[in-house]
This record gives structure tokens, sequence and C-alpha cells, in this order.
């Protein structure tokens, strides 16, 4: 069954099929059903989801902590299954997800989990690909720890073949998952993607300035939200002149409506 947990759950032929999708912009309408579990604020991905759902004609029904259940997963898919035809779900627990998935005869699209943040990294580096022509002709710097949202970014370097680097304490780095990790930042580069710190971590050398900036090439600023000035950035990342978050995260409805699409 198809689904969506994360990016690597696609080949790459797939992911510029979305991509597609989403420059086409065309909406068509889909007489389907959706499940859509919530777990959080995520006042973005909520937005947008509900915003997807409504444009492309989808009825849905909020189902709270869907995956809480102390229901065995067999049965949770077993008897949902005949009243709907997609999962949306944002949930923490990444590995209950994935056997959910494997469960239901359906497809799944993670909202977000505590281990990947596919809908968000595919909006972005779409984002990306159609402002440069290819990722593969980029030098992409990841700042911040290894979060939901960077391990997707890993997912999809790996798919892809793009040039990423990750910038974190070396007490972060992970072997073997093809991404080059770096506690000495050295070299240009023309894109950064920051995620917040842990709220126990505090290292000024970590915190993204104005200045570091500067010496690494001025390069397309696009911080993770929510984001904590003093943390991650020292400064108002609007006031950055080539800071496009804004901008950037609109696509999250257009990505939305192109994975639901492609995927019923």
């Amino acid at each position: 069954m198809a689904m969506l947990i994360d990016i690597d759950d696609f080949k790459k032929e797939q992911i510029y099929e979305i991509w597609d999708y989403a420059f086409d912009g065309v909406v068509k309408k889909i007489e389907k059903n959706v499940a859509w579990s919530f777990e959080g604020n995520g006042i973005r991905t909520r937005t947008t989801f509900v915003q997807a759902f409504q444009q492309l004609g989808l009825s849905y029904v909020e189902l709270p902590n869907f995956l809480k259940t102390n229901e065995s997963i067999e049965d949770l898919a077993g008897y949902m299954d005949p009243f709907y035809d997609l999962y949306v779900i944002r949930e923490k627990d990444h590995l209950r997800m994935i056997d959910f998935a494997r469960a239901t005869s359906k497809p799944v699209i993670n909202a977000m989990s505590c281990n990947a943040h596919p809908c968000e990294v595919l909006t972005d580096a779409h984002y990306l690909h159609s402002k440069y022509g290819s990722l593969q002709s980029l030098k992409i710097l990841l700042w911040g720890p290894v979060t939901n949202v960077f391990k997707s970014w890993h997912s999809l370097a790996k798919v892809l073949d793009v040039d990423v680097t990750h910038y974190c304490p070396e007490i972060y780095h992970k072997k073997n998952d093809g991404i080059t990790y770096c506690d000495q930042l050295i070299g240009k580069y023309d894109v950064v993607i920051t995620d917040a710190w842990p709220d126990d971590f505090s290292d000024d050398d970590y915190s993204l300035s104005e200045k570091k900036l500067c010496e690494i090439g001025l390069p397309e600023l696009l911080p993770t939200p929510p984001v904590s000035i003093g943390r991650e950035l020292l400064f108002k990342s609007s006031s950055y002149d080539n800071f496009s978050g804004y901008i950037q995260k609109k696509g999250l409805l257009k990505m939305q409506k192109s994975i639901i699409t492609y995927l019923l």
C-alpha cells in the first residue's frame, strides 16, 4: 500500500512526479473520506492540511489520539478501513505509525512524528528545486540537532543524491546515514536550514548570527518554525535579506494537496 511515513518510502521518480503535480497547480476534486488525527499544536501543518482537504473536496473526520488506543493495530485498521480512504496522522510514536501503515489497506500520510516530518521537507526541497532548477547544484547546510525535520532531510538527500552537510556538536553525529557531519564551519553554502535545539542545550557557538551567515557566504535562510530568537537564531529572521521562510512555507498547502492527490 502506498504511504508516506518518511521520504525514503518514495523513489526518486515518485518525488519528481509529486513535485510535477505541485508545479501544475490544478485542483482536482476527490470525493473520498479522510481520517485525520493531529497531536499537538502545529498551527501551520493543521492550517494547510485542513485547507487541502477542503480545496480537494474531501470529507474528513477528526479522530483525536487515533493511535493512542490500547486496541491492537490490526483491529484498529480492520474496523476503520471500511469508512476511510486515507489516513493523515500526526503522532509522536513513529514506530506505532509504521505498524499501522503496514496493517491498513489504505494510504497513510505522516503529518509529523518524532522521527520524520516528510511533508515539511518535501515542501522545502520543492521550493529550492523550483527556484534553482536543481537541488544537486546546491550546497545545503543543516544547522541544529538531529530532529525529525533533519532526519527527513537525510532521507531526501539519500534518495535524490543531494549535497547536504549537517552542522552540530559531535555528540549528535551518526554513522552510516550517508550525511556529512561537521562541528567546524568551513567553506560557503547556498542554503542554510535551522531547527530548534533541545531545552537543555546551551552553546552560543551553535546559535546562528548574521556574522556567521556572512562568513559562510550569505546563504538563503530557511528556519524551521516556530523559531526561538536567542537559541537557534540570534536575530530576527525577517531582517536578513536572504530570508525566504514566509514565501517558502506558503508551499505547504500546494505540496500537501499534491501528496494527497498522488496517493489517492
